[in-house]
């Protein structure tokens, strides 16, 4: 059985983001083919120390890929950890058409032992095919979801979704509050929604006008699927904690990679990666078929992949995202229960 923290402010926070994870679910639905989503839960040590579940769509034309994931750990008989716990949501959707832009939203409140507790808020959106419409559309909505913390999570966002190896950032608006302190929810609530429903009404009108995908426009977003891949793999420090803390959600964790890339194009950037994360990145190749499909059997190989390779070089974790501040409870190597357990994963996640 699952358990859930003694925090009155932690299960507010995990009811919050439930109620997050049942409006997303709703707004991706609404159209002719809304496909189907199904539950997957993960339970931290056998359910001792509370889990989570994903909505995954596994039905229809819709999506590429979409994972919708809530998480609740906490560690109520573990005096000696300083995590409290972490409630998340943690969201990825691709939709199929490359007209369409995909949306990465992670909501979570982390409470610490000593210290009290704080919010991580992150939002990007990732088109295949640039569209400045909607750009301005979502950079409006996240005006209008964070008020004055605006400037500070665009700054911030701009940071952690920089792929210096390429020379550009995964997608084209990005916000990460790290850290924020609240009294209460009113912020995180008005972000989750607010995001929501643009991207909502995004991806509604979207897909209300587009016609059939051309094959320069598969190709486009199975370019930019690369990238996608390419930053969580080598360079989300949420995905990698995760990893590095258990593998008792490993599918979930990567729950966020779209369902195909091109393996020769992610392998030609090889030479621009740094030492020693050049031989991960060969590494993460070799994994893949000639098709570049993305399954579970690649998943998984890619969690040991990355475990062998930070176990051999803990040091290139420096070279991960980050935003100003890093939390305490991804500090020192991020060898502490951590981000998997406040962001499920890179963002994104549970399997």
């Amino acid at each position: 059985m699952t358990t859930f923290s003694s925090s009155l402010r932690a299960q507010a926070a995990f009811s919050l983001i439930q109620a997050l994870q049942t409006q997303l679910l709703r707004r991706l639905n609404d159209g002719a083919d809304p496909g189907r989503f199904e539950p997957f839960s993960w339970q931290r040590d056998d359910g001792r120390h509370g889990g989570g579940t994903r909505l995954t769509y596994v039905g229809g034309e819709r999506f590429n890929r979409a994972s919708l994931n809530v998480s609740h750990v906490h560690y109520d008989d573990r005096p000696e950890r300083p995590l409290g716990s972490a409630s998340a949501l943690s969201s990825i959707v691709h939709p199929a058409h490359p007209r369409a832009p995909s949306l990465h939203l992670h909501i979570s409140w982390t409470e610490m032992k000593v210290g009290g507790g704080y919010w991580r808020l992150m939002a990007d959106l990732n088109p295949s095919m640039p569209d400045d419409a909607d750009t301005s559309r979502f950079l409006a909505a996240l005006k209008a979801a964070s008020g004055a913390h605006l400037d500070e999570g665009i700054a911030q966002g701009d940071r952690y979704f920089g792929i210096p190896a390429l020379g550009r950032h995964r997608g084209v608006a990005h916000f990460y509050l790290e850290q924020f302190r609240a009294e209460g929810d009113e912020l995180p609530r008005r972000f989750g929604e607010v995001m929501i429903d643009a991207y909502g009404d995004i991806l509604r009108d979207k897909l209300a006008t587009a016609k059939p995908a051309s094959p320069e426009e598969a190709a486009a977003q199975r370019a930019y699927h690369t990238v996608y891949l390419f930053q969580v793999l080598t360079l989300d420090r949420g995905t990698t904690s995760g990893l590095l803390v258990h593998d008792q959600n490993d599918l979930g964790i990567l729950g966020s990679l779209p369902a195909v890339v091109d393996r020769a194009l992610l392998a030609s950037w090889e030479p621009a990666m740094p030492k020693p994360q050049n031989e991960l990145l060969r590494s993460l190749v070799a994994a893949l078929p000639a098709s570049g499909a993305v399954g579970d059997a690649e998943k998984l190989a890619f969690c040991r992949i990355l475990r062998e390779h930070y176990a051999r070089h803990p040091h290139a974790l420096d070279l991960q995202a980050r935003g100003h501040t890093l939390p305490p409870t991804v500090a020192n190597h991020h060898v502490t229960p951590s981000v998997e357990e406040s962001r499920t994963g890179g963002g994104r996640r549970s399997g």
